[in-house]
């Protein structure tokens, strides 16, 4: 019995997140679960600084085990970060890890907020993370979330105290939460969150440490414990047919696009908290003191009274035999003083309500994408599968803060909802206007800065856009009229899939996508630029044209085009010619529509992955060019994919013929072709054939050919022989773009030949300038370049050569994986030199 019933939880687990905007259909045991939360009194937010940061362990101990309200706070959205499952990254890659955090709190049961923060990648300290984000913006942000959630408890998931000694996002996300725990309750710190939410101080703060902050868990199983608060997390949940730590492993294991998958655990498992802020605990409770009862609020006892015997006299086989008093317990909470509570309560209490009952509403749209203020249809699904007396009094159009037109009364017929019978309804609703307009993430509407996030006041801390297009259902049970609101969404049958759901997104009329997004001119010569024209709706026609940098030349200025249908794209091409000396700079489309003074420029990007909903993103619809004086010899590259990345149609840009390839059957004979052969990034992590290929591609190296090696971490390598002399990586990094580099063989080929490479060529650098250095190698190797961070030793691991038999074998843990995908030219003509070698 309990092993079915853990097969289906799993089923449901991997059902939900494989259509992940499906309705929820709990078990009568989930809503039993779901009862007692509803009858806990109490909240704690988790903080820490990126995705994948959280303990999912702990929240779902406070969520699952103490029924706690729980949320984590995201600072950033991790799109600084790298992508084992695509190319995605920044902005893109900040999307995917936000809708992997959303998918695992649906598994632990926790909130998700976030602030403004742009996660610019690594940083090796509080200070200088804080040169890039604007402090008392964040902190604001942070100080916003804790008046609106209203945590009793706060638990940081880094240490405050240690600068230096972990990531610089960490330690700040530490900081900033310790002046949030203060100045929250402080009328006159932020005063616009102090007039929505009120202020609101916390009773306790603590941070969650554990064996890795003191170095190994042989260290940590020796300190002294007596200031930390033990708390007992492995309890297993008859009810869920789950351990915690098997729930924690299934919600860690979303972050997928960071290789987060983890292996659930059973029995007895102990997190660490030490008390930083408030009162000392009793019996280890981390509510101990704060009063966690129906009682805690005005007019609360009374609702209590309701509630509470409910779980004890419970039934399992017919969940709606509580109704009655759940319908008892609605108008009381619908009075309480308490509005943060009242808002938190009634949504637990209606979904219960609407569980109990066997009630099923759904509203799917005929179409899965709309334009602003156009009609669509819409097929609504009503349901009673319970035996109780039921109305459908009336549906309209859910108002809410960012829609601009008003709530609209669309179906008032009052009908009763007979046993089992599918009442379906037609109608058709027009999508209004909205504020943003359309359904993209709202933080990439409008240009931020390097370190920060742009964000309408009212959306700050919402891991995302809300849902621009809901409906209210008002649904009669005996006297009680009661709202349940349910986004439009779009549903399918998809042949091996079956059922799946997707978000209604309202997108614009058109778009326009140029598909290289950087174009090096490595001469004079003009090149054709194609752009992508796709129809966001039937029907339509206008013009194109590209605006450029002073100096280029574009032809025609402007190319018309018709569309029919939404969704055909039709390709347009402009020839681009670049000025006589070295330019950069950005050519952007614009589309106007014929009829239309409204213009178009951006671009429709689509993520679309398993594990996390379909996403439509607009960005900017541009292109970088580069006029870049740049020499190369050979022609042939072959190429070993690693982790993801952009590398390979870089390296096409500028006139290289690249093959990808498998590592499994190559052969000296194989490799002949090929004037260098480049390995992609982390692929030493990420692909355990090149263990046994290594010995063939250093005797490609030894017959005379070139390879180089991206760089990787030096944790799990699938082998230790990545190179043919003793070479040994280390976490050495330099997270300053704008470091000084310091040429450490200014006569060696890799600055000379085809290029001579400059100081001017590390200008322009985005994000960091490399990672994993290593810091031991073999004589045989000489270094080239040295660079440090601020404060630091210089390191000389960024680029090691070393001559092996006939050939070259290159070694380089400068992040070319950024640089040549956002078009910086001394990048590129660096890379031509390593590539170009010997020939």
């Amino acid at each position: 019995m309990q092993k079915s019933f853990l097969l289906n939880f799993l089923f449901l687990l991997i059902t939900t997140v494989a259509a992940a905007q499906a309705p929820k259909k709990p078990t009568s045991s989930e809503i039993y679960h779901n009862l007692q939360k509803l009858n806990f009194i109490g909240s704690a937010l988790y903080i820490a600084a990126h995705p994948d940061d959280e303990n999912t362990r702990l929240i779902s101990y406070l969520v699952n085990d103490v029924h706690a309200n729980t949320a984590y706070l995201s600072i950033t959205r991790g799109d600084g970060g790298q992508n084992l499952i695509g190319p995605e990254l920044r902005e893109l890659l900040g999307a995917i890890r936000t809708e992997e955090l959303l998918e695992a709190r649906k598994i632990d049961g926790g909130k998700q907020f976030f602030t403004r923060a742009n996660d610019f990648g690594y940083s090796k300290n509080p200070d200088e993370t804080f040169t890039f984000w604007n402090r008392n913006d964040v902190l604001s942000d942070v100080v916003r979330v804790i008046r609106e959630f209203k945590p009793d408890i706060i638990i940081n998931r880094f240490d405050h105290r240690s600068p230096g000694t972990t990531h610089g996002h960490h330690t700040a996300s530490a900081m900033l939460s310790m002046e949030a725990y203060k100045d929250a309750g402080n009328v006159a710190k932020f005063p616009k969150s102090v007039k929505e939410f009120g202020t609101w101080e916390p009773k306790r703060l603590f941070f969650n440490t554990s064996w890795w902050f003191y170095g190994s868990q042989e260290k940590f199983q020796q300190a002294d414990k007596s200031n930390l608060v033990p708390v007992e997390i492995g309890s297993y949940f008859p009810l869920l047919g789950l351990s915690n730590g098997e729930i924690a492993s299934l919600s860690r294991s979303m972050h997928k696009s960071q290789g987060f998958g983890s292996t659930g655990s059973r029995g007895a498992e102990t997190e660490y908290l030490e008390l930083l802020k408030g009162s000392k605990l009793k019996d280890n409770d981390l509510f101990d003191g704060i009063n966690t009862e129906w009682n805690r609020l005005e007019g609360g006892a009374e609702i209590g009274a309701i509630l509470n015997p409910l779980e004890k006299d419970f039934d399992f086989k017919d969940p709606s035999t509580m109704l009655p008093e759940l319908l008892k317990a609605y108008p009381l909470i619908l009075k309480l003083k308490d509005e943060h509570w009242k808002n938190i309560k009634l949504e637990q209490l209606k979904q219960l309500i609407l569980d109990c009952s066997g009630i099923f509403l759904e509203a799917i749209s005929e179409q899965h994408t709309v334009n602003p203020q156009e009609d669509f249809k819409v097929n609504i699904e009503a349901v009673n599968r319970g035996k109780n007396e039921v109305i459908l009094k009336s549906i309209s159009v859910s108002s809410s803060k960012n829609q601009i037109s008003p709530k609209k009364i669309i179906w008032d017929k009052s009908e009763v909802l007979s046993f089992n019978a599918d009442k379906k309804i037609e109608i058709t609703l027009n999508s209004g206007m909205h504020n943003p307009p359309y359904s993209s993430p709202y933080w990439l509407n409008e240009k931020g800065t390097l370190g920060m996030y742009v964000a309408p006041e009212e959306f700050i801390g919402l891991p995302e856009t809300p849902h621009l297009e809901q409906l209210d259902f008002e649904i009669q049970f005996g006297n009680a009229v009661i709202p349940f609101t349910k986004s439009v969404i779009y549903k399918f049958n998809d042949p091996v899939n079956g059922e799946v759901y997707r978000p209604l997104e309202v997108l614009p009329e058109v778009t326009a996508s140029i598909p290289e997004k950087v174009l090096i001119f490595a001469n004079d010569d003009p090149r054709n630029i194609n752009v992508i024209v796709r129809a966001g709706k039937s029907n339509i026609s206008g013009n194109v044209s590209l605006e450029h940098p002073e100096g280029w030349k574009v032809e025609p200025s402007n190319l018309p085009f018709k569309l029919e249908r939404t969704g055909e794209t039709k390709t347009v091409n402009f020839t681009v010619s670049p000025p006589r000396g070295e330019s950069e700079g950005f050519i952007k489309t614009l589309i106007t529509l014929d009829g239309s003074e409204e213009t178009f420029d951006k671009e429709l990007i689509t993520i679309d992955y398993e594990h996390i909903p379909y996403q439509s993103i607009l960005l900017p619809s541009e292109a970088k060019v580069a006029k870049i004086d740049i020499q190369k010899k050979g022609e042939n590259i072959g190429y070993i994919n690693g982790a993801g990345d952009a590398i390979p149609e870089s390296l096409k840009q500028i006139g290289y013929s690249v093959t990808t390839f498998d590592p499994t059957n190559i052969s000296e004979k194989s490799l002949q072709k090929f004037d260098a052969v480049v390995i992609g990034i982390r692929a030493y992590n990420t692909v355990p054939e090149l263990a046994f290929a290594q010995k063939t591609l250093n005797k490609y190296v030894e017959n005379g050919g070139t390879l180089i090696v991206q760089y990787n971490t030096n944790h799990a390598l699938v082998t230790e022989n990545i190179a043919p002399y003793p070479l040994k990586l280390s976490r050495d990094r330099v997270t300053d773009e704008f470091s000084a580099v310091t040429f450490l063989a200014p006569k060696n080929p890799l600055l000379n030949t085809p290029n001579k490479i400059t100081q001017k060529d590390f200008e322009g650098w985005v994000q960091e300038r490399g990672l994993y250095f290593p810091n031991e190698w073999s004589k045989e190797f000489t270094p080239i370049l040295g660079m440090h961070d601020r404060g630091e030793p210089e390191t000389k691991g960024a680029l090691l050569v070393a001559k092996y038999g006939k050939g070259y074998y290159i070694y380089t843990g400068l992040s070319f994986f950024r640089e040549l995908p956002a078009g910086v030219p001394g990048a590129y003509r660096l890379f031509a030199n390593m590539l170009s070698i010997g020939k």
